[in-house]
């Protein structure tokens, strides 16, 4: 019986960071980072602040839990790209993964996209920094000529402009995130037929 209540306790906690995070991320979008305080996110989650404090002391530490669950995959495809060999197949399926770690974290990535100099500032931009440091090394094959590397890290580039620069486009968001793909998974299949 024990057991049971110490398991719903748990969920419900649970279901508050997941709250907190989803809120704060609301707030740091619409009125910036630096704009919104820890009351503000208390405020609009109606708990006090004692009860938030209870789960983050400050407001980065929301966004790095934020940051480290959604860019969990990209650590996860990294570790399963070391361990393929450079094929045009694992480069496909490097992309199209990556494509829906993205689809998946798009309110985080808008963020950061409109809060650079925030994130340059903040653990979360040296971070970044490294797991995309790591993307590219598991898309690149060392022995590929220059422009069949670059025609892969373009296909990164690709799947990123198209969640930033392409919102506006009038298409239906699954058609649009289709032909993204498509075009990221040309680049690495031209850079693997020139090789």
């Amino acid at each position: 019986m024990s057991g049971t209540m110490d398991g719903t306790k748990r969920q419900r906690r649970g279901d508050t960071r997941q709250r907190i995070q989803d809120v704060a991320l609301e707030l740091f979008a619409e009125q910036g980072y630096e704009k919104t305080s820890l009351r503000e996110i208390a405020e609009c989650l109606d708990v006090t602040k004692a009860a938030l404090y209870y789960h983050f002391k400050t407001k980065e530490e929301i966004l790095v839990s934020i940051f480290d669950d959604l860019t969990q995959p990209i650590l996860d495809l990294i570790e399963w790209g070391r361990r393929q060999p450079h094929t045009l197949e694992t480069k496909q399926e490097i992309v199209r993964r990556y494509s829906e770690t993205l689809a998946g974290a798009a309110p985080l990535f808008r963020f950061m996209q409109e809060n650079q100099a925030t994130v340059r500032e903040l653990r979360v931009g040296e971070t970044f920094k490294e797991r995309m440091q790591g993307l590219r090394e598991i898309i690149i094959d060392p022995h590929a000529d220059l422009v069949d590397q670059v025609r892969c890290v373009s296909a990164i580039f690709t799947l990123h402009a198209g969640m930033f620069f392409l919102q506006e486009l009038e298409a239906d968001p699954e058609k649009k995130r289709a032909a993204i793909l498509e075009v990221a998974t040309d680049l690495v299949t031209q850079a693997h037929h020139n090789a």
